[in-house]
């Protein structure tokens, strides 16, 4: 016999070896196991990372508002501003667990937005905007543990405001610190 044939044989006794394992017991649905693991089928702390800056600290640092509304949560967290500068405003977090900042410029840099190094909390980070487009603003840094995570701050186009990217920066800012 070839020493291939030979190989592929031996592989084939050991694969079905581990095949014909009997294992004790019955089987049983996924948490009446007995072992007094408790499976949380609420999802209720799913979205937990749209709340680690409060609606009224993001009111007050888009311009002091009070009506914030969270219109959207996912994998993108949103807030209606309904009584920002100008009008209404739009804020959203981000945090991607396995992304990076340089995947975040490659993909800025794909859409034609402008990205620039800027420095938060002592690190890298990424200031972008969309070409023409004083009205909007985002910062992306490295998050506290894995990933990033990024703020955008959109006011109501052409009306007076605080510049987004201060807002964006603090937004981010805060999020790095209460994220520790």
């Amino acid at each position: 016999m070839r020493a291939g044939k030979v190989t592929a044989a031996l592989m084939l006794t050991l694969a079905l070896a581990g095949c014909g394992q009997k294992i004790e017991g019955s089987a049983q649905p996924l948490g009446q196991g007995g072992g007094g693991e408790t499976i949380n089928t609420d999802f209720d702390k799913l979205l937990r990372e749209c709340e680690v800056v409060a609606a009224d600290k993001i009111g007050e640092i888009i311009g002091n508002a009070q009506q914030v509304n969270a219109s959207f949560s996912g994998a993108v967290c949103m807030w209606d501003i309904e009584d920002a500068p100008g009008g209404t405003a739009m804020a959203s977090l981000n945090w991607y667990e396995m992304g990076t900042l340089n995947n975040e410029k490659t993909t800025n840099d794909k859409l034609g937005y402008l990205s620039g190094d800027i420095t938060v909390q002592g690190r890298r980070a990424l200031q972008v905007r969309r070409p023409g487009d004083n009205d909007s603003c985002g910062v992306t840094a490295p998050a506290a543990d894995v990933g990033v995570v990024g703020w955008w701050i959109n006011y109501k186009p052409g009306s007076a405001h605080p510049d987004p990217c201060a807002g964006a920066q603090k937004l981010v800012e805060l999020t790095l610190d209460l994220a520790r």
